[in-house]
């Protein structure tokens, strides 16, 4: 058995007890149901995920257009499971059939299909689809990663995050659809827990239900967000590599800890309840972990685009230290301007085991460029004050200087090149120099940052945004009144960033341009204006 064989095998082990408790949901002696439906159950689209050379993960959820799973259960016998059928084809015409298969689904897991198909040809154009009974979902569009040790000519990305339904439509979701892309790559906040009147854009995009805090609550909120169609479009156009943030459970969480200050264990079931729904929704081939009861799950990972690019995406929320200098009436972030606990070394964002994990693999990194994917900006963005030195966001890297500087460090005793970091979150487009010494002009730039915009969430205002740039040299660029998208494109000669924005994201028919450019040249570490 070859290392592609092992790794096969590890998986259908560690996806087996998701498997065998569908099996278990079934009486004994009755057969699966492959019901009539009368309106069509892939009302939230298609989608694929996690690209490797010779595999891709297929996923759909079965859910009525009014949303109602009652409407679902009712049409099988009860206690059943639903058969569902996938095609996959080497041509749009979906006239060559490759492959095809038979998977089951039940209430336990909301009716969600997640199938890893693997044995799959490297760097290779696929299109699926799913059927169960009488209906047929919409077509998918997936890609497979180059082999090892392939050179492929350019990668190409769409970058984004934090799209709250509320806030806006989703006209970026609708470029990143027709651009031509290996895959979209999505750092954190695909749902949002919390609302703001301020911001609503119309009746038409308000949050059904309240702040969720159970998993009929997580799955509902996200079914939401499924059902727009620019969203399902993205999806079905291109496979999609996704971590977290933060509103995926609840506005500034960090580890077990809520700004409220709930029971811990009060806090992980509702963390668990979000976890799960996240992974039911998501192209991912596993979910949470059972032994935990389900509040833990490793959503890290790392990836490589042939010879041109390794990827690693993060998880800056489940193992963070709380934040610095909390006030004692809440948790969560704050400003703050003299905080003496920011200096402790062993205050972390992404705890000690992945920490580790990052620096190993930067230590056997091949690829021309070096890719860190992670949920918020790195270059320090804290604020001049008159009287009482910088004011800084605490839930950021700002507030987690020690941990940032170990994130650099890492590329730095790696001896590695290239390096960039990609993030969101921060509701603004960003382009900057990474140093060990944050705007110092003497410290050596060791590596590269790009930060999209959000895709429809709220921005800061521009006498801010201005006050930024000046207070941190580090910073090439800032935006923060455009929402959108960033397209990144690298050979290997050079990465650049288009950050694709709209000033009217609270209008439907909005239309992305290019607001500004920014490349980085393969061997010299820093952006420059392209």
């Amino acid at each position: 058995m070859n290392r592609r064989q092992l790794n096969f095998a590890a998986l259908a082990w560690a996806l087996a007890p998701w498997t065998r408790s569908a099996a278990q949901a079934v009486p004994a002696g009755q057969t699966p149901a492959t019901p009539r439906w009368q309106t069509n159950p892939f009302s939230l689209g298609v989608a694929s995920g996690m690209p490797r050379p010779d595999s891709v993960v297929l996923w759909t959820r079965l859910v009525t257009a009014k949303g109602s799973e009652q409407e679902v259960e009712t049409a099988l016998v009860a206690g059943s499971i639903v058969v569902v059928s996938y095609e996959i084809y080497s041509d749009a015409a979906l006239t060559q059939l490759l492959r095809k298969g038979v998977v089951q689904t039940c209430a336990e897991r909301a009716f969600s299909v997640h199938v890893p198909v693997n044995g799959l040809a490297s760097g290779r154009t696929y299109f699926y689809r799913f059927t169960s009974g009488n209906a047929v979902s919409p077509v998918g569009r997936t890609r497979t990663a180059p082999e090892g040790g392939a050179r492929p000519a350019r990668l190409r990305i769409a970058l984004a995050s934090c799209q709250h339904f509320e806030q806006g439509y989703y006209a970026a979701h609708r470029d990143i659809a027709a651009q031509d892309l290996d895959f979209v790559l999505f750092v954190g906040d695909y749902i949002y827990e919390s609302s703001n009147p301020r911001y609503v854009v119309g009746p038409a995009r308000l949050h059904t239900g309240g702040v969720p805090t159970t998993l009929d609550d997580y799955r509902a909120r996200h079914a939401q967000y499924k059902s727009d169609v620019d969203l399902q479009a993205a999806h079905a156009a291109h496979p999609w590599v996704v971590t977290w943030d933060d509103h995926e459970v609840c506005n500034d969480y960090a580890r077990d800890q809520d700004p409220a200050h709930s029971d811990a264990k009060v806090f992980l079931q509702r963390r668990a309840a979000a976890y799960r729904a996240y992974f039911e929704h998501m192209p991912l081939a596993l979910g949470p972990d059972a032994e935990s009861g389900g509040h833990t799950m490793r959503i890290y990972d790392r990836m490589a685009w042939g010879q041109l690019a390794d990827l690693w995406t993060l998880d800056c929320r489940q193992y963070r230290s709380y934040q610095a200098c909390q006030d004692p009436l809440r948790g969560g972030g704050r400003r703050v301007t003299d905080c003496d606990e920011l200096g402790d070394p062993q205050r972390t964002m992404l705890g000690l085991a992945q920490e580790q994990w990052l620096a190993q693999g930067m230590g056997n990194a091949s690829g021309d460029w070096k890719i860190i994917a992670q949920s918020t900006q790195v270059s320090p963005s804290g604020l001049a004050t008159t009287s009482a030195g910088r004011s800084i966001n605490t839930d950021g890297w700002d507030g987690y200087p020690q941990a940032r500087r170990r994130l650099l460090q890492t590329a730095v005793d790696a001896r590695v090149a290239d390096v960039v970091t990609l993030g969101g979150d921060v509701h603004r487009s960003v382009a900057a120099q990474l140093r060990l010494q944050p705007n110092e002009a003497s410290s050596p730039i060791v590596a590269s940052e790009l930060v999209c915009t959000s895709v429809t969430s709220h921005g800061g205002s521009l006498k801010t945004q201005e006050k930024m740039l000046r207070d941190n040299p580090d910073m090439a660029y800032a935006r923060t009144d455009e929402r959108g998208y960033a397209l990144l494109s690298m050979t290997a000669q050079e990465l650049r960033c288009d950050f694709r924005a709209t000033s009217q994201a609270d209008q439907a028919d909005a239309v992305l341009r290019t607001s500004a450019s920014y490349v980085v040249e393969r061997g010299r570490a820093g952006v420059q204006k392209a």
